[in-house]
Parts: structure tokens; sequence; C-alpha cells
């Protein structure tokens, strides 16, 4: 199991659910792995209590904890951790790769306090933070916090949240003089959390990039400019002068719009979406049936569609009105680029209209899909002769013999392809005869 995820459970529900734990857990080795030699006492180091006056927590979670009790095994399975790296993260937010939004909160009506209470129980070493100098004195700095830069993102900008960075973790940038003499009031600092004193709420950061964890490694340190903001803080400062809900937020979100959001998501939390994972234990199979993944039945419903709309065009070009019936058939092969049927009644459509090279591409195409095709194939067969037979009017006669060839190649039973061929043939063997012997 995942000894974080656990931890983080266990430090919201208590005791109580340890003891369900125990329960419907006893048999299974990865939550045994985490239990101390005999479990006889809490798995995991808890959490230190947080400063009173707190809170008591309501007890009519009981059906919750029974829950994650049962299905313990499949929360906190190792394969829901992130196999992707974490120091791109930045990067991808400013890329509007999915929707960034402002910290839920901001649009909520949670209490000062409980805020606060919330950032110094989640907050943990080698988290990223970001704040303004507010004092500089002979043994470092003091900087008021303004956003995270990495881990769970919170609205913190209000609550007044002041952390030291120390002499001692303040990078020289000279071989002689006072690191502090390079910092001023007021210069955005980012920096790591380096201790966490949550009783007395306390926090130390730091400037050296030892201080961050490997995945982060590559994260800047130390003065950044207002650009080097993260996008979610930038956007809760919008949010906050607009007034627009978080819904229209969201929607207005360039990334919520990116149609490769959901394969992205995924990948950046090691899902697969041909093998999704699945809480309902009957969904845990490896030997689900192709057909029944969601490409499939996606492409079922497509096909379903396209020929709805083949259809309507068919119905159009009975009572002559081929425009819409042409609409129609582009518009189911929108919908599903393979679809036969509408290949092949728009391939009719131009070989009504005479656009005859035009019609062959869609009866190609279509028998290539279905090469079973009946129609594909007989349309396609005339409509090689007919266009053979155009060539020949404009004297092209090997490019004739041609289609000839192709449509006899298709259907050798074909006889108007096969009468035209010999009649073809005859014709070429007059003109050599004429250029020959005259």
């Amino acid at each position: 199991m995942e000894r974080d995820l656990l931890r983080q459970a266990l430090s919201c529900h208590g005791p109580t659910l340890l003891s369900l734990l125990r329960t419907e857990q006893q048999d299974n080795p990865g939550f045994r792995g985490l239990l101390p030699p005999g479990g006889l006492e809490p798995p995991l180091q808890l959490p230190p209590p947080l400063p009173p006056p707190r809170k008591e927590r309501r007890t009519d979670n009981v059906e919750i904890q029974h829950f994650i009790a049962k299905k313990a095994d499949l929360l906190f399975s190792l394969s829901w951790k992130p196999n992707a790296s974490t120091s791109s993260e930045s990067k991808e937010e400013n890329e509007d790769y999915y929707a960034v939004m402002p910290p839920l909160e901001q649009f909520m009506d949670v209490p000062s306090a409980d805020r606060r209470e919330l950032f110094f129980r989640d907050v943990e070493r080698g988290d990223v933070v970001i704040g303004r100098i507010s004092s500089i004195r002979e043994f470092g700095f003091f900087m008021v916090l303004i956003c995270l830069g990495s881990g769970i993102v919170r609205e913190i900008s209000e609550l007044e949240i002041t952390a030291l960075c120390p002499l001692r973790d303040v990078p020289s940038h000279s071989s002689h003089g006072d690191p502090l003499s390079y910092y001023q009031t007021g210069d955005i600092i980012q920096a790591a959390i380096k201790d966490i004193d949550r009783y007395h709420e306390k926090l130390t950061a730091s400037l050296n990039s030892s201080a961050l964890p490997p995945s982060l490694a590559s994260t800047k340190l130390g003065v950044i400019s207002s650009e080097d903001l993260p996008l979610h803080y930038r956007r809760s400062i919008e949010a906050a002068s607009s007034s627009e809900t978080y819904d229209k937020l969201l929607h207005h979100s360039l990334g919520f719009a990116n149609p490769a959001v959901v394969e992205f998501l995924l990948g950046k939390l090691g899902l697969s979406e041909s093998n999704p994972p699945s809480l309902m234990r009957g969904l845990q199979s490896k030997n689900f049936r192709e057909e029944d993944f969601a490409s499939a039945l996606r492409k079922k419903q497509s096909a379903s569609w396209a020929l709805k709309c083949v259809k309507i065009g068919v119905d159009y070009f009975k009572v002559g009105r081929h425009v819409e019936a042409m609409n129609e058939y582009n518009r189911a092969l929108e919908i599903d680029a393979q679809n036969v049927e509408a290949l092949v009644a728009r391939g009719a459509l131009y070989a009504t209209k005479g656009s005859l090279n035009k019609a062959i591409d869609d009866f190609e195409i279509a028998l290539e899909n279905c090469p079973t095709h009946r129609n594909a194939r007989k349309y396609l067969c005339q409509t090689l002769v007919e266009r053979g037979g155009q060539l020949e009017e404009e004297d092209k006669l090997l490019n004739a013999e041609s289609y000839y060839k192709k449509a006899l190649n298709l259907d050798e039973t074909f006889k108007e392809a096969e009468d035209a061929l010999l009649k073809l043939r005859k014709h070429i063997q007059v003109i050599l005869y004429f250029l020959l012997f005259t």
C-alpha cells in the first residue's frame, strides 16, 4: 500500500479507521507490511496533533470509514502513485495543458482560521513556497507567504503566514560580502520548506537546492519576477477582480478545451485509458473483450450516427436535392471518416454530377474498408468504364485501357468492361495498321 496516502486517511479519521482497517485488511500483506512487528502499535507515524482549540470532528462519517476500510487495498494501491516526474509541473501549468484553476476555497466561505489550520496540517518539508520579504535582519529575513509553488494548492495570500529564512540557508552570490545584501524588502522569493513547527505555526525556509526533494531538484530558488508566479495564483488574482463563478472560469480556461486533456491527465497519474483502474472488484479483471472498451463503443456510436446522416442524404438525393444530400454525406464522413455507406453514397453522387475521379476515390476507399461490399465494387467498375470512355474520346487510349483492365481485375465477369476493352484493342490495332502500312 502507498504509505503517504494511508497516513493522510488515518490522520483525518483517526483510531476508528485504524480499527476497521485491522479487521478488513488483516489478510492483506501490503497492510501488514506497514505495521510494526507484532502489529500492536498504530501503523506509520501519524502527524502530531494540531494546537487547540480544535473543532471536534463529526461522527457521522462511519459509512465513509467502512468504505475506506473495505476498499483500502484498491484506494491505497501503489499503482495509483504517479509515475511521471513533477519537476515540469510549472511548465505544464503555464502552457495550459489542462484547466489550471485558482484554489477552490477562494470560491467558498471557508473561515481564515480553518484555512490556516489546514495549511499547517498539510504542508511538508521540501514543499515550494512563494512570498514577499517583509523584513531583513542580521540572522536572516522574514517572508510573508502568498502562494504555494508545489504540493496542494491553497489560498493563503490573506493569512499572513510568515516563514524565516536563516542566514545559513541563504547562498552567497560572491566570495565576499553579506549574502543578505543581495535581497531587499518587497522582493518575491521562491523557497523550500526546511522545518515545520505545527504546534506553534512556525516555518523555516531555505534557498539551498538541497532542501528540495529529487522530483523538484530543478526548481529555481531565490528572487523571482511576477511573471514567474504560478498560473493558479495569477488566475486567483484575476478571479478576485472579476467575480466570475468557478464554473465560468473553468469553461473559459484554454486547458479545459484541450482535446487531449484526458490523455494528458491520465499520463500524469500513471493511469492507462485502455486498462483503467476501478474501485469495483468485478472490474479489476484483465480479460475484457476489446469491443467492450470505450474506443470500440465510441466507434459503434459514430457509425450509427453517420448512418443516420447517410439515410437523410439518400432521401435528399431521391428528390433531386443534391446539395443537401452532399452536405449530409460530408457530415457523415466527419463523424466517421471510414464509413463505407457514406463513401459509396457520396461516390454515387459524384458520378451523377460527372466528377468521376472523385467518385472513383470514394469507391476505392470504401472497397478497401469493406472488400465484400457489393455496391462499392459494382459502382467502382461502372465508373471506371465510364471514365475509360472519357479518356478514349480524348484519344488517351492507353490510359483508357488501364481503366478497363482495372475494372476487369475487380470483376472479371463484368461484361461492359470486357466489351469496352475488346473494342478499344481493335481500334488500337486499326490505328497501328494504318501507321505501319500507309
